[in-house]
C-alpha cells in the first residue's frame, strides 16, 4: 500500500490535507477530483501536480460536440530552484494558457471590464485556513467575487497593502477572540481611504471604516457596504 512507507504516508497526509481546505471551501466531487494517475510531463516536480479543465461543451470547427479541455497545470517543485542556485527553495507553480483560456471566457460571454477587486478574507491563524476558506465559499455563493489571503500572514500591514493593490473594496478579520465570540471585523476600504484623505477628526470618529458583525451577518453587510460603494 502507498501508506506504507515514510514517503508514502507523507503524500497521503497532504492529500488529506488538501482534501479538508477543498471540503472547506465547498468544492465537491464535481468539481475537484483527486486523481492518483495524474502525472505532468516534467520529471521536476516532487509533490502533488494538477491540472484543469473546462467541462463544458463547445463545438469545433467542424462542428462537432466536445468538452474545452485543459486550460492550466501546475504542481510543486521543491528541487528545481536548488538546481540553478544551489539553494533549496520549496516552491509551487501554475502555468496558465491565456489564449485558451481567453478563448473560454469569449465562448461564455465573461469577458469585460471589473474596475472593483476582489473581497479580501484577511489570515490572523494560518492553522484555521478552513475557516477562512469558508467564509470565501460563503461570499462566491452569493456572487460577491473573494479570496482568501495565501501570503505570509505574519505582518497583518502587508495584508491591506495586499487588499490595495487588488483594489479590494473590503478586508474581512477574524482573530481568535473574534472567533470566539462569534463575530467578525469588517473594513470599508473605500470609505477608509476617502476618511484618510478628506475627512477632520469629527467626521472619522462619526463615520469609522472598521466596525464588528455577528458572523453570521458576513454575507449581507458586505453586500451592504458593496452596494453603498456603487
Amino acid at each position: 500500500a502507498i501508506g506504507a512507507s515514510a514517503v508514502g504516508a507523507e503524500g497521503v497526509g497532504e492529500l488529506e490535507t488538501m482534501a479538508e481546505l477543498l471540503d472547506a471551501g465547498g468544492y465537491a466531487a464535481d468539481r475537484i477530483i483527486l486523481d492518483p494517475s495524474v502525472v505532468r510531463g516534467l520529471g521536476y516536480y516532487t509533490g502533488p501536480v494538477f491540472e484543469a479543465e473546462l467541462t463544458f461543451e463547445i463545438y469545433d470547427e467542424k462542428g462537432r460536440k466536445r468538452q474545452f479541455g485543459s486550460v492550466s497545470g501546475g504542481g510543486r517543485y521543491d528541487d528545481l530552484v536548488k538546481r540553478f542556485t544551489g539553494q533549496s527553495v520549496p516552491a509551487t507553480g501554475v502555468s496558465i494558457g491565456v489564449d485558451r483560456l481567453l478563448a473560454a471566457l469569449r465562448e461564455k460571454g465573461r469577458i469585460g471590464s471589473q474596475s472593483r477587486g476582489p473581497v479580501v478574507v484577511t489570515v490572523m491563524d494560518r492553522d484555521r485556513m478552513a475557516d477562512y476558506q469558508a467564509m470565501v465559499t460563503e461570499l462566491r455563493n452569493a456572487g460577491i467575487r473573494a479570496e482568501v489571503y495565501l501570503g505570509n500572514p505574519k505582518n497583518f500591514g502587508n495584508q491591506l497593502k495586499y487588499a490595495d493593490k487588488r483594489n479590494s473594496p473590503v478586508a474581512v478579520i477574524e482573530g481568535g477572540d473574534e472567533k470566539a465570540q462569534g463575530i467578525i471585523q469588517i473594513k470599508d476600504l473605500i470609505l477608509g481611504a476617502q476618511i484618510a484623505a478628506n475627512a477632520t477628526l469629527e467626521e472619522w470618529k462619526e463615520r469609522p471604516s472598521q466596525f464588528t458583525v455577528s458572523r453570521a451577518d458576513l454575507v449581507a453587510k458586505v453586500r451592504e457596504i458593496l452596494d453603498g460603494q456603487s
